[in-house]
């Protein structure tokens, strides 16, 4: 009866340190203070009279930020001596899931990394967008030449004012307007009627008909087009774009018979056609095949070609020397990796996106620009070229990886230095033609008297 008091209502709440009341007296409150992890480090060497070695610092997990930092690491840990070791079958699959583990963590900081870069990316070009819609667009002559302009042309157009930055920079000198691309688009849809009536393709090929005929002919088009950006199918057969690229590409060959369709036109007007209305593509696409460089190149002109390999090899030399001596010993000329990227203006051989960025600066450059984008692809993988043989490195710049990027590239781009001797591209081009033209008159037969 003793062991407690009647006045049971008076309690006081018990303090939560301390534990109640015993039977025989009232243990005093404890103190409920943490441990630092050395006093429990201590009392377990007391205990158990073990002594803590921590791991030597080489067997520590590095790459602390991918890896998981949670109790899964865990996995990894040996047993403590108590227990049952690990069999190797168990380690093994305990280190597999563990990998799984760091990996799908690694993806995942991959994927937001990619994410904060293209929420960035997004910002910079809608910013860009407001400057050229409303500063530089309406004062274009103005503006285009200046410093500001030319540093954010670099960085590339937003896609929404591409199109129309392009025909501004290439201008129209051939003065083509939307109602004469009509009439030679007409005159090709004709020429197509009448194809059809009379013979067909397969009849042309086996009738023996030369390159050059098969080349002009409007029906060889049809097969190219179905070749043209074959992953995005929008240009083949039933696609949006196929009959938009045909008539592009049809009335051009009406409207320069001269030089016709030859194969890797495709490309470039493709480009175009998904940056500009259809008339305004033909208009640029004509314009830009009557450039120096491009009229040479689709007109097979030879000895021009020879002057532009010529002058490409002189700043190969300058910037790329180990490159170009390893070039040299396997008599691997520019024409085995240049031609396809002039042709198509590196619209084949790079993403979409990065070919849009180097036209974006070849209209702003001209043709220099083509050269020493090819130079920048060169730098870029000089490393891996060097070690490679003949057959290797036509394949590789053939066929360039699909993980290219555009920083990369760009900066790679950006050390190439087009000046040798104090000379520019277009100093450098121009001697090397009057250096041929000095030749072609000492080898001039002599006037009979």
């Amino acid at each position: 009866r003793n062991f407690f008091t009647k006045r049971t209502k008076e309690l006081k709440p018990a303090v939560q340190s301390a534990p109640g009341w015993k039977l025989f007296g009232k243990v005093p409150p404890r103190e409920n203070l943490p441990k630092d992890s050395k006093i429990i480090q201590q009392e377990y060497e007391a205990r158990t009279g073990r002594m803590y070695k921590p791991p030597p610092p080489s067997a520590r997990r590095k790459n602390i930020e991918f890896e998981p930092l949670s109790t899964t690491a865990l996995i990894l840990e040996d047993r403590p001596a108590n227990l049952p070791a690990k069999s190797v079958e168990e380690a093994l699959r305990h280190r597999q899931e563990y990998d799984e583990m760091v990996a799908e963590i690694k993806e995942a900081h991959k994927r937001k990394k990619i994410m904060r870069e293209r929420f960035k990316q997004e910002e910079n070009i809608a910013s860009a967008m407001v400057i050229w819609v409303n500063e530089i667009l309406p004062n274009w002559e103005g503006m285009r030449a200046t410093r500001r302009v030319r540093e954010l042309w670099w960085q590339g157009l937003p896609p929404s004012v591409r199109g129309k930055v392009w025909s501004l920079a290439v201008g129209n000198e051939l003065n083509i307007t939307p109602e004469l691309y009509e009439i030679f688009l007409s005159r090709a849809k004709e020429r197509w009627k009448s194809f059809s009536e009379t013979s067909s393709e397969n009849d042309i090929e086996d009738a023996g008909a030369s390159v050059a005929d098969r080349e002009a002919s409007l029906e060889l088009i049809k097969l190219d087009i179905s070749r043209t950006f074959p992953s995005l199918y929008i240009f083949q057969k039933g696609g949006p774009y196929h009959d938009l690229l045909h008539s592009v590409l049809g009335a051009y060959t009406c409207y320069r018979p001269d030089v016709g369709y030859v194969q890797g036109m495709s490309f470039i007007a493709a480009v175009l056609i998904l940056n500009l209305e259809e008339a305004d593509a033909f208009i640029a696409f004509a314009n830009l095949l009557n450039k120096p460089c491009q009229l040479a190149f689709f007109r097979v002109d030879h000895s021009m070609m020879l002057k532009y390999f010529a002058a490409f090899e002189v700043f190969f030399e300058e910037n790329l020397p180990k490159l170009f001596l390893h070039f040299k010993s396997y008599s691997l000329t520019p024409d085995i990796y240049l031609i396809d990227w002039i042709f198509t203006l590196y619209s084949k051989s790079l993403p979409l996106d990065l070919a849009c960025r180097v036209w974006d600066v070849f209209c702003r450059d001209g043709e220099e620009f083509l050269f020493r984008t090819g130079l920048g692809i060169l730098r870029l993988y000089e490393d891996i070229l060097l070690q490679m043989d003949f057959i290797h490195i036509a394949q590789f710049l053939t066929k360039l990886p699909e993980d290219i990027t555009s920083e990369k590239l760009f900066s790679c781009i950006a050390a190439i230095q087009m000046q040798n001797s104090n000379k520019k591209w277009a100093q450098v081009f121009a001697s090397l033609m009057k250096d041929n033209k000095e030749g072609d008159k000492n080898h001039s037969p002599a006037p009979k008297s």
